[in-house]
């Protein structure tokens, strides 16, 4: 199923539709960050503040709705962003680690992924990862699977 046919099943079940969605998978293993959300160990995710910048896309809001992806681009769940924060990524705390249902979920796997990754994603932007770099922390709950 594609996202616009997954946003089209969603919105016939809605009393007060949606106006609009984005499309999206998790990380570097869209799969098995999928399958978290789908079996409710992940229901948050984090994000590097200066890549939307970068890219001049809006940052997440409350309410927002996403299409989740797998790595071949099919839909898997819709969500709704229930909160937002933005904060230095060495200011995650442990309860932000477990709901994003990682790994042993402690906040020291969650830091190392990370780290990792967002260093990799930055540097190919041209930045540079610190523990002060902002993060997006977005929480959120599955509202249509199909």
């Amino acid at each position: 199923m594609t996202d616009k046919e997954m946003w089209k099943d969603f919105c016939r079940q809605c009393t007060n539709q949606p106006e609009r969605y984005d499309s999206w998978s998790f990380g570097d293993d869209p799969d098995t960050l999928a399958a978290l959300v789908l079996e409710g160990r992940k229901t948050a995710t984090a994000s590097v503040l200066d890549l939307y910048e970068l890219d001049r896309e809006p940052l997440p809001k409350v309410g927002d709705y996403s299409v989740i992806l797998d790595s071949s681009d099919r839909a898997v769940c819709v969500i709704r962003d229930v909160d937002v924060a933005v904060v230095p990524f060495g200011d995650v705390d442990e309860k932000h680690a477990r709901l994003e249902g990682e790994g042993d979920l402690s906040l020291a796997y969650w830091r190392d992924v990370h780290r990792q990754c967002f260093s990799e994603w930055m540097s190919e932007s041209g930045l540079v990862f610190s523990e002060d770099t902002k993060v997006v922390l977005e929480k959120f709950e599955v509202v249509y699977r199909p």
